[in-house]
């Protein structure tokens, strides 16, 4: 398992929260998914030989966040 953490811009709430965690934990070799609000980042352990981060950031945008770089 790999541990990486992304950026991510615009999450405000609990429902942000869920939503991101969420999007990422359907992801095939997505083990955990912990977003910290106050740091605008999510923690992710994955399988890096199953998703990608490119997926990650992908699933991420996709529920309206920007990832930053």
């Amino acid at each position: 398992m790999t541990t990486t953490t992304l950026n991510v811009k615009g999450m405000t709430c609990n429902h942000c929260v869920q939503a991101v965690e969420g999007a990422l934990t359907e992801l095939s070799g997505v083990e955990r998914a912990l977003v910290d609000l106050k740091a605008n980042s999510v923690a992710v352990e994955f399988d890096e030989s199953v998703v990608t981060v490119g997926q990650m950031t992908d699933a991420i945008e996709d529920q309206g966040y920007d990832v930053e770089a």
